[in-house]
């Protein structure tokens, strides 16, 4: 830890909403218990939030409740660039409710932040790479005319009883995270439905998400915004679009691409997407508190 970062004290907000807690290297936001808190934020869990990931941060007083809000640099955060702005301000996690009897622990966490910004001379433009690893993956989400299930490889597609027959006929759909070429996640607003869209490398669609069968209809429903962690994740795993081959020329193309042709991730994220992924198996049961101890280690050591 840098001699800055012990000058530091840490700065701690608790309320109903959630909990933020900041300690000189970044941010751990952790979504509250309370019935108001959305269903997103709670699948979502905690995020970790690098110093280097932040743009900046503000504290809006009201009259009875005040507002944290944590602006992140353009390309940090997969859920963002997933979601264009569209999420509802009740399931964004980087926002917190502040009751007004804590404001002044707000505005003290506000300036920890901000001086450590300036202190780390950290830029406010856009970053070429992911500095957020995604949602934790395995996740299935049912919703609309369907359930999208992701491995962090394969996005499986199965439709129900309410999907469009014509689409439902074609059967599920799995697709191979190299064969998307883009994703896209837009809530239902008035009376437009809204969809999880997969974009697939050839096979381009001028079809409503009614019935295309790379697509899941959504029609404003509770579960709705959940599809947004699956585009989140999906997203996380595409070329960076500060890196995305199909948008440089040629030879610089070739610099950024693998032997198979595929752009090269950075081990960074990968590593971090890795950290996650152990994380959920050992919620789930999958590894022991020993098991994911050492597999953590092993990661970090490379990182």
């Amino acid at each position: 830890m840098t001699a800055r970062c012990q000058n530091l004290s840490m700065a701690e907000i608790i309320q109903k909403d959630g909990t933020w807690v900041f300690d000189g290297d970044g941010l751990r936001l952790t979504p509250g218990h309370d019935k108001n808190v959305s269903l997103l934020r709670k699948e979502l869990g905690e995020l970790a939030v690098p110093l280097q990931a932040l743009a900046g941060v503000s504290f809006e007083q009201g009259r009875k409740s005040g507002r944290l809000r944590l602006r992140l640099r353009d390309g940090a955060d997969p859920l963002l660039r997933a979601t264009g702005g569209k999420l509802a301000e009740t399931d964004d996690p980087y926002q917190l409710n502040v009751e007004s009897d804590r404001y002044g622990v707000a505005e003290y966490l506000v300036d920890e932040v901000r001086n450590a910004l300036l202190l780390d001379e950290v830029p406010s433009g856009a970053v070429d790479r992911y500095l957020l690893p995604g949602p934790a993956v395995p996740l299935s989400v049912s919703a609309g005319d369907g359930t999208a299930t992701f491995d962090g490889e394969h996005v499986r597609l199965e439709w129900n009883w309410k999907t469009e027959d014509a689409k439902a006929a074609a059967g599920p759909r799995s697709l191979a995270v190299g064969d998307i070429a883009a994703v896209e996640w837009h809530p239902a607003v008035g009376l437009e439905n809204g969809y999880l869209r997969f974009g697939v490398r050839h096979a381009p669609t001028k079809a409503p998400p009614k019935y295309d069968p790379n697509s899941v209809e959504l029609w404003g429903f509770k579960k709705d915004p959940l599809m947004a962690l699956v585009a989140a994740a999906v997203q996380a795993r595409l070329p960076h679009p500060a890196t995305d081959v199909t948008d440089v020329p040629p030879q610089r193309r070739k610099e950024l691409a693998g032997p198979d042709g595929r752009p090269v991730e950075h081990d960074h994220d990968a590593q971090l997407r890795r950290l996650r992924e152990l994380g959920e198996l050992r919620r789930t049961g999958v590894l022991t508190d020993d098991e994911f101890a050492l597999a953590k280690q092993a990661v970090l050591k490379r990182m």
